[in-house]
């Protein structure tokens, strides 16, 4: 955001409200199911929060995504880190939002419940398929940690 730029507060309410009033749909469609929240487990919500953080780290940074960040980013949206248009505006909003993983990942994060107490079955695939592949890029990451570290006490020693 630039130093003229007024953050655009009108669009930040409306996005909270937005979130706001999906989740009170999701709630009600539950309620009409006669679906009970209260049947999810605690291995739910590990997988849970493995699967928003790769659908977050995913939205918010991947290549694959760009598409969806490229009308809301100055410049063009690639491999992650760039910066929001600063329009002051809803587009402004979105961006920050988009290019956020822990911001996006508050949306996501009520998606996925919401799949798995609206459609339990295609709530959990889609929520297994992203904790297992968030799984995979912690394990990706500590390997590589472990074979840098071990390859750079090598180096000390040799």
């Amino acid at each position: 955001m630039t130093a003229q730029t007024t953050p655009p507060y009108a669009a930040y309410a409306g996005i909270m409200a937005t979130f706001a009033g999906g989740l009170a749909a999701l709630g009600g469609v539950a309620k009409l199911l006669h679906r009970d929240p209260r049947e999810q487990s605690a291995l739910d919500l590990v997988l849970l929060g493995l699967a928003t953080f790769k659908a977050s780290r995913t939205t918010s940074t991947d290549e694959v995504t760009s598409f969806l960040r490229e009308p809301f980013v100055a410049g063009h949206a690639k491999a992650g880190a760039e910066d929001p248009v600063a329009t002051g505006d809803l587009r402004q909003a979105i961006g920050e939002l988009v290019t956020c993983s822990r911001c996006i990942g508050t949306w996501i994060a009520a998606g996925l419940a919401g799949t798995q107490i609206v459609a339990p079955r295609f709530g959990r695939l889609l929520t297994w398929t992203l904790a297992t592949a968030g799984a995979n890029d912690v394990l990706q990451a500590s390997f590589a940690a472990l074979t840098s570290k071990a390859n750079e006490l090598e180096q000390r020693t040799a």
